[in-house]
């Protein structure tokens, strides 16, 4: 159904567009250090739904639509970039839900809803990530064959791809935060994830 050829190019071009540092990958990264891989996967699995519907938005022709009506798009971008950076804020005065407690304090609460969401929000809102989608993924599907089965493929292969990115950079997080705390450096920890947290709030903001 698709060339091994196309395979070939799609799947290491696609990798490393997923592993470039960006705004969903700060963001895997900085959960990894404050809540752990296993519950940032709930923000992961927003974040993959995002992405899938970013990707076969932007073959089926949503993206001129949104690109039409830019002051939507605005208004979502600064609405998610206003609750990451209030987020961050928090983290990094020690306090919300995502900041990690000091010892004898209760675990953060976060929801898993609350995760979808918030990797919901930061796929869809992503600019460069429609860019991308637009720029690279209609080249690679054949007008003389069937659509939907080729983007139902490549669409699974990068979500597969993403999550990959996403783990390792949760991983990274999670094994740099193992060493802050200990040496109990738990507000300094937080700063860092809260000032990772404010700066894809601000990208997502205006970029």
């Amino acid at each position: 159904m698709i060339n091994l050829s196309v395979l070939s190019v799609f799947v290491p071009t696609f990798f490393m567009v997923s592993l470039t540092p960006g705004m969903c990958m700060t963001l895997s990264m900085t959960l990894g250090m404050t809540i752990g891989v296993r519950r940032a996967m709930w923000m992961m699995l927003g974040e993959l739904v995002g992405v899938g519907l970013v990707a076969v938005s932007a073959v089926i022709g949503v993206a001129t639509l949104m690109l039409r009506y830019p002051e939507i798009f605005a208004a979502f971008k600064w609405l998610g970039g206003a609750y990451l950076i209030y987020l961050g804020v928090m983290m990094w005065r020690s306090r919300g839900r995502m900041a990690i407690p000091d010892a004898g304090e209760s675990v953060p609460s976060v929801t898993p809803v609350q995760l979808i969401v918030q990797g919901f929000v930061t796929a869809v809102a992503n600019p460069k990530g429609w860019a991308f989608f637009i720029a690279l993924l209609p080249p690679f599907l054949d007008a003389g064959q069937p659509m939907a089965p080729q983007l139902a493929v490549l669409v699974g292969m990068i979500l597969t791809l993403e999550l990959t990115c996403l783990l390792i950079y949760a991983g990274g997080g999670h094994t740099a935060s193992r060493f802050l705390r200990r040496d109990g450096n738990v507000r300094l920890l937080n700063r860092v994830a809260g000032s990772l947290m404010v700066g894809v709030g601000i990208w997502l903001a205006l970029g």
